[in-house]
């Protein structure tokens, strides 16, 4: 027996921005070649007091179960200097977190601190102009609450309630908190 049922068609409705390019057709290699010369797109959404920008690219090319999530965006750090993008985790922020408690867990709690006000909507911004961070080592306390920002966004749009989206990073850096306090209190 055929199967005659029509193929699932990922089929999206959403506003694009589009820009015109035009490559003609031509030998594989010379085609390839052409092809990586397109540029990236992306929004430019904060600025770096270092020179860097966190940008965002959507989309953001995540599948799940076979279909495209459609408000996926990834988050770069990009350093307009060489246009080197760095495609910024959840684990390298909290290997930096991690470095950062064994130099001086005091200051680590305080950047916790803050990035937990990020988690419950408040904007890095008007954080660093209340509270002065000390930066024990690696990145700028504001670098990552800038970069969570948005990624805590795309999780919330990748895992929409009941998904858990942003709770299953905090956990991690909840936790480490709670360790450092533990040090502190020896």
């Amino acid at each position: 027996m055929v199967n005659k049922s029509k193929p699932k068609r990922n089929i999206y409705t959403h506003e694009i921005d589009l820009t015109p390019l035009t490559i003609k057709n031509q030998e594989r290699d010379k085609f390839r070649k052409e092809l990586e010369r397109i540029k990236y797109r992306g929004y430019e959404v904060e600025q770096l007091s270092d020179g860097r920008k966190i940008v965002i690219t959507k989309p953001g090319g995540k599948f799940v179960f076979g279909t495209i999530k459609r408000d996926d965006f990834m988050v770069w750090i990009f350093q307009p200097g060489d246009n080197s993008l760095w495609l910024i985790s959840h684990k390298n922020i909290l290997d930096d977190l991690e470095e950062k408690g064994k130099i001086s867990p005091a200051d680590t709690i305080q950047i916790i601190d803050a990035l937990e006000r990020v988690f419950h909507g408040e904007d890095p911004d008007d954080i660093l102009q209340q509270v002065r961070l000390k930066n024990p080592c690696k990145e700028a306390p504001e670098v990552l609450m800038k970069a969570y920002k948005w990624i805590w966004g795309q999780e919330d749009c990748n895992y929409p309630p009941p998904l858990q989206g942003r709770d299953m990073s905090i956990k991690a850096i909840l936790g480490l908190r709670s360790e450092l306090r533990k040090c502190i209190k020896v």
